[in-house]
């Protein structure tokens, strides 16, 4: 059903988003030519054979011809795909260790000096904008210090079916600072979810009969509290990579890293119907896949869904 609507948003871009014939013609096409292609790409047919025959061609990974760079979309995207999953996976795995980590300690030691910081700079990664961040990362590590490229990707490897930055020097530099810059905020945000949920868990009662049986403090906190306290963490941590995917837009145009945010902004500038409506199917999918796999993963953790599940079935 979310497909289905987001298919109908990304249809509507077509027809009522300006007229993609003058995005694909020039002035001096004449009338007749206009008319023809019109035909030849069956914009004169009725609005429902047309949505029809859209998501015919979405679900084939179809999205037609960019108007700017006059290549097919799915190639484009193909290219793109890489960059933007890879700046993604290492900025989840940042926010995702980072953010729990931190989240525990905080959580153990409420009253610390080193809590009290800790808890100082998320609140200072939740305030400034991302694009802020960047530019001070920018301004810091790669103008004053020299020691990070301040944009790019650096070398890459392309492997046939993948091109990696992660096999070369270069490449592993400059996904550095793009990484970390749209790990912040989603790690600040894991960071207080992990510290409220160890605060709540550690006052239970079944965590005070843990302590009375003399059983160790860590295996209480990591093994009991850590491990009761992550469906939460899971599902923001899992809402966030679909966030992190559809947010990189401007982590990617601050540091100019060519992955498909960057791809987009290009399409809104010279309104590249195409290539928007495919990143809106794109974000769409990954939604729904990740909340499926989200689903998933719950069965695993949580002993009450299983026990659920077993006694309908039984």
């Amino acid at each position: 059903m979310v497909m289905l609507v987001v298919a109908f948003v990304s249809f509507s871009l077509f027809n009522f988003v300006g007229d993609p014939i003058n995005n694909m013609v020039g002035e001096e096409t004449s009338d007749e030519e206009r008319d023809q292609i019109r035909e030849d790409l069956g914009l004169n047919d009725a609005v429902h054979v047309q949505f029809i025959r859209f998501t015919g061609n979405a679900l084939k990974g179809n999205f037609g011809i960019s108007y700017q760079l006059r290549r097919p979309v799915s190639e484009l995207i193909a290219e793109r795909l890489p960059a933007t999953l890879e700046l993604v996976i290492i900025s989840a795995v940042i926010a995702l260790v980072s953010g729990t980590l931190l989240g525990v300690y905080t959580g153990i030691n409420r009253k610390g000096f080193l809590s009290d910081v800790i808890l100082a700079i998320s609140l200072l990664g939740v305030s400034l904008p991302t694009f802020v961040i960047g530019i001070l990362f920018i301004y810091l590590f790669a103008v004053i210090l020299g020691i990070l490229p301040s944009f790019g990707r650096g070398e890459v490897v392309d492997l046939g079916f993948w091109s990696t930055g992660f096999l070369t020097l270069s490449g592993l530099k400059a996904i550095i600072l793009p990484s970390v810059t749209l790990s912040l905020f989603q790690m600040t945000y894991i960071i207080r979810l992990v510290r409220a949920e160890m605060m709540e868990i550690l006052q239970t009662d079944y965590i005070k009969f843990a302590r009375a049986r003399g059983i160790n403090e860590k295996s209480i906190h990591y093994k009991h509290a850590l491990k009761n306290g992550l469906i939460p963490v899971i599902t923001i941590a899992g809402i966030n990579i679909g966030t992190l995917i559809a947010f990189s837009i401007i982590t990617e145009t601050v540091f100019q890293w060519p992955g498909m945010g960057f791809l987009f902004i290009q399409a809104v500038k010279f309104v590249d119907i195409p290539i928007m409506s495919a990143y809106l199917v794109f974000i769409a999918f990954v939604f729904v896949m990740i909340n499926f796999i989200v689903d998933i993963l719950y069965y695993f953790i949580d002993p009450r869904i299983r026990v659920k599940s077993e006694a309908v079935s039984g």
